[in-house]
């Protein structure tokens, strides 16, 4: 009990400093969230000797806990990983500050200007496994929006994450910014989480990125708004009309450029008419390439060693080289098991026919719908966003990839000489 409460009190403490700090840091100039980006970026390369010594102890400790080799790859600090992240930092520079802007100013019948505001949603709590250069995104994207925040990375990554905001908060102080905008809690224990979820009156939104398992113990623990995706379930549906060839590159991309995210292809839907045709074209090129098809009945009548897609196969977020593949009567029936077994995440159709294209855009209901295009361009940085802090598949408040917009709220501003309400 004692070791919960000192938790809580030092969890506490981080958050009613970063509202402080959060006060203040919502008024600071472009100029100035800029020139503090750019010093951050020249502290990781003047400190990179420290931070990776530090990484080394969590590679260490990883090791020795049989972390398998994908994970400690994503753990590690490299000085490749390292360069990215500082170009990171200038690509956040670049980005337009959104803080400030005034949009759909309009004037009232009794001559009222009235007009929205974009300002910093206040304290961001982020939540998120393994890769340590999220520290430095999230740090970069929530500062240029204007918002204090606070983070918490997985427990196997708390050296590499502790000596990033160090070096972090040494650069909001020499360009006179309360470093208390920038905070890793230093606690790897479980209960922190927790104690950082109760912490309504301080903190603003919660975003976690991680596994399925993660996101939905923040979403079940926590007070306060949580912004998240559980998955992708990320479907391609070849429509009758499709362009063969169009359709397998869409399809090949999607599945086996980097099976292992959120974006990539785990259901592939095909209209009956084509079946016979286009799936000995593409199951060739899947089985080429190491993927495993698991289909339905009508599948496995066209391809031979297909295994049996169970019910189970339709909601599978694989992120793995393995497609379940599904025949479908029409455009009608592959929306039908979009909206049944789809994670809201990103919803493709194949096809040269317009009007199935724009029910297609209209009906479906994802954070990103599109025609003719590979699902792995579901990314904020290939929507124009520049950096992303996450995808949200719940429509309140962003929906999509988040960008710096979407770390913003708006406020109403009003200007009026003299108006009273009858």
């Amino acid at each position: 009990m004692e070791k919960d409460m000192s938790v809580q009190k030092t969890v506490e403490s981080l958050a009613i400093a970063a509202k402080k700090a959060s006060r203040k840091l919502a008024f600071e100039s472009t100029t100035r969230k800029n020139n503090v980006l750019l010093r951050m970026a020249e502290a990781l390369m003047e400190q990179k000797e420290f931070i990776q010594a530090e990484n080394k102890k969590d590679l260490m400790a990883g090791r020795e806990k049989g972390l398998s080799a994908a994970m400690l790859d994503r753990l590690a600090l490299t000085d490749k990983v390292i360069d990215a992240m500082i170009v990171g930092l200038h690509e956040v520079v670049a980005l337009p500050d959104p803080v400030g802007e005034v949009e759909e100013m309009i004037r009232r019948p009794n001559g009222l200007m009235v007009g929205r505001m974009r300002i910093p949603l206040g304290v961001i709590g982020m939540i998120y496994e393994s890769r340590p250069n999220v520290t430095v995104d999230a740090a970069a994207l929530c500062l240029k929006a204007g918002n204090a925040v606070i983070l918490r990375g997985g427990s196997e990554a708390i050296y590499s994450n502790l000596a990033l905001a160090k070096v972090l908060q040494e650069a909001l102080a020499s360009e006179d910014i309360n470093p208390a905008a920038i905070q890793v809690i230093p606690i790897a224990d479980r209960e922190a989480v927790n104690a950082l979820l109760a912490l309504e009156e301080q903190i603003d939104l919660i975003i976690p990125r991680g596994g399925e398992g993660l996101i939905r113990f923040v979403a079940q623990n926590s007070r306060i708004p949580v912004l998240k995706h559980y998955k992708g379930v990320c479907h391609v549906f070849v429509d009758k009309v499709a362009d063969f060839d169009m359709a397998s590159s869409i399809v090949m991309n999607g599945k086996t450029q980097r099976p292992g995210v959120c974006n990539a292809l785990e259901t592939l839907l095909v209209h009956r008419d084509i079946a016979a045709a286009f799936l000995p074209q593409i199951g060739s090129r899947l089985k080429e390439a190491g993927v495993e098809i698991r289909g339905c009945s009508q599948t496995r009548e066209i391809l031979a060693d297909v295994k049996e897609a169970t019910e189970a196969d339709w909601y599978a977020e694989f992120l793995d080289l393995i497609l379940a593949v599904r025949v479908v009567d029409d455009l009608e029936a592959a929306m039908d098991h979009i909206d049944t077994y789809g994670s809201q995440h990103t919803e493709v159709i194949v096809t040269a026919d317009y009007a199935n294209a724009q029910r297609f855009i209209k009906e479906v209901d994802a954070s990103a719908v599109m025609v003719n295009a590979s699902t792995r361009f579901s990314d904020g940085g290939q929507f124009g966003l520049g950096a992303e802090i996450g995808i949200s598949t719940t429509k309140l408040h962003a929906y999509g990839p988040m960008g710096l917009k979407e770390l913003t709220a708006r406020k109403f501003i009003v200007y009026g000489d003299g108006q009273i309400r009858p």
